[in-house]
C-alpha cells in the first residue's frame, strides 16, 4: 500500500483532537497528558500539562482555550498555563468524555463513551452534552453510539457527529437555544469507524477511520470521494494551514494507554488537498 502523507511531528504517545488556531495545529497528546501545538515547520510547544486525560479542544469567544478532562468528565479553561474548572458533566455523561466542538457563541458540544470501552462492558447509548458559555450543562441529544468527533456547518445551523460504533455520521439541526433536533443519518459508512472528522467547503467530510486504517472523504449519503492512506493508524484529522488546504492526520499504532506511553508511535502526518476547510472546528 502506498503511503500518501508526510510526517510533520513524531514521538507522541496518542495525539488527538487537532485544531488549527493562530497559525498552529493544537492537539492533545492524551496518554502523555498534555495539550500541545506545532507549527508548519514542525516546532512544537507544550501548552499545558494535565492531571487528567485531555480530550477535545475549543475556544471561547474571548480566545480562552477549553479542554475536556476525559476521566473526570469535566471541561476546563486554560488560563495562564493552568486548568480552571469550566463545567462538570459527571451527572450527564455515563462514562469518559472525549471529543468536543465549540460554536461561535462559546457553546460546547461534548461526547462521551457511554460505557467502559477498555473494560469490556457492553455497548451502551450515550448523550451529547451541551455546555453553555457560562458552564451550565444539559443533554442536547440522546441515544448515540459512542459520540465522538463533531463538526458544525459554516452557517451554524447543522451539527454532524461521528457515531463511532454505529459506523455512521448523524446530523442535527441546531436550535436557537443550542439544543439539537431533527436527528437524521447523514452517511452510513459501512466498515469504517468514524473517529475524528472535519468539514470542507464543498460540504464533504473527512473521516479518520482507525479500523480500516484510512482517512476517507465522504459526501452526504455516504459516497466515498477520496481515500488517504497514512503511515500510522488514523484517529483524527483537521484541515488547516494558511489556506485551510493542509489535511493534518493524527496517527498512532495503538490506543492502549500503557502501550501508547511505551511505544510513542504517535505522529502528526500531513497532505495537501484541493478543497479548503469550512465550518467548525
Amino acid at each position: 500500500m502506498n503511503i500518501d502523507t508526510s510526517i510533520l511531528l513524531e514521538g507522541l504517545a496518542f495525539p488527538e483532537a487537532p485544531r488549527w488556531h493562530d497559525s498552529r495545529l493544537w492537539f492533545t497528546d492524551q496518554h502523555a497528558r498534555q495539550v500541545s501545538a506545532v507549527n508548519l515547520d514542525g516546532h512544537s510547544q507544550c501548552i499545558v500539562q494535565t492531571d487528567d486525560l485531555p480530550g477535545g479542544l475549543g475556544w471561547l469567544p474571548d480566545g480562552t482555550p477549553l479542554v475536556v478532562g476525559m476521566t473526570s468528565r469535566k471541561v476546563y479553561r486554560i488560563e495562564q498555563r493552568k486548568l480552571v474548572l469550566h463545567a462538570d458533566l459527571s451527572e450527564l455523561a455515563a462514562f469518559h468524555c472525549n471529543d468536543m466542538v465549540v460554536d461561535t457563541r462559546g457553546r460546547a458540544y461534548v461526547g462521551n463513551f457511554g460505557y467502559d470501552l477498555h473494560g469490556g462492558a457492553p455497548v451502551s447509548p450515550a448523550n451529547l452534552v451541551l455546555v453553555e458559555a457560562d458552564g451550565r450543562c444539559s443533554v442536547a441529544a440522546r441515544n448515540l453510539v459512542f459520540p465522538n468527533g463533531c463538526v458544525i456547518s459554516a452557517d451554524g445551523l447543522t451539527l454532524i457527529v461521528a457515531d463511532t460504533f454505529a459506523s455512521r455520521l448523524s446530523a442535527f439541526r441546531i436550535d436557537d437555544n443550542g439544543m439539537l433536533s431533527e436527528q437524521r443519518i447523514w452517511a452510513d459508512l459501512g466498515r469504517a469507524t468514524p473517529d475524528g472528522i472535519c468539514l470542507d467547503a464543498e460540504g464533504a467530510i473527512w473521516v479518520a477511520s482507525p479500523v480500516t486504517r484510512e482517512v476517507i472523504r465522504v459526501e452526504q449519503g455516504g459516497k466515498v470521494l477520496s481515500r488517504i492512506h497514512p503511515l500510522g493508524v488514523p484517529y483524527a484529522c483537521m484541515l488547516g494551514g494558511p489556506k485551510r488546504q493542509t489535511l493534518f492526520v493524527l496517527t498512532s499504532e495503538t490506543d492502549d494507554p500503557a502501550l501508547a506511553k511505551q511505544m510513542k508511535s504517535g505522529r502528526v502526518e500531513v497532505i495537501d488537498v484541493s478543497v479548503e476547510g469550512a465550518g467548525l472546528p
